[in-house]
């Protein structure tokens, strides 16, 4: 008589994440960030590496649009594209008015501006230099 197999109980675990998961990962949303930048027309993109400066991103993309329509088409063709490599969670801010626009992916945060608020806020003077250490601040 043969045995019919049956289905265990067991449940699948999560897939875990390791380091190198991780790192593939943010590898991806930041070259899908310089791809839909570039394919849209972005301005002056910069990327500024964030680690051991922060915990709340790995990467800031900074980019300029030529007008308030040009900043909403990238922010939503980049959200589109960050969807389709997999990234659930995409939130974005500024969509009223279409000046600023950030983006954020978690381990990428990408800012697309107009280009006079770019330059009054200079995030990338900020974000680029060296932070003071914890005892440096007052």
């Amino acid at each position: 008589m043969e045995k019919i197999p049956r289905k265990t109980n067991s449940k699948k675990r999560p897939k875990q994440k390791t380091n190198a998961n991780i790192v593939m990962h943010v590898n991806k949303l930041l070259d899908t960030a310089k791809a839909s930048l570039e394919n849209d027309k972005a301005e002056d993109v910069v990327i500024i590496n964030l680690v051991g400066k922060t915990s709340f991103a790995d990467y800031m993309v900074i980019a300029t649009g030529s007008s308030q329509r040009h900043v909403a088409s990238m922010a939503i063709h980049l959200k589109e594209k960050m969807k389709l490599i997999g990234q659930k969670k995409i939130f974005l801010e500024g969509t009223d008015q279409n000046d600023w626009i950030l983006i954020d992916s978690g381990d990428v945060v990408v800012h697309l501006f107009r280009s006079e608020i770019r330059e009054f806020y200079a995030l990338e003077k900020i974000w680029s230099g060296d932070m003071p250490q914890s005892d440096e601040v007052a």
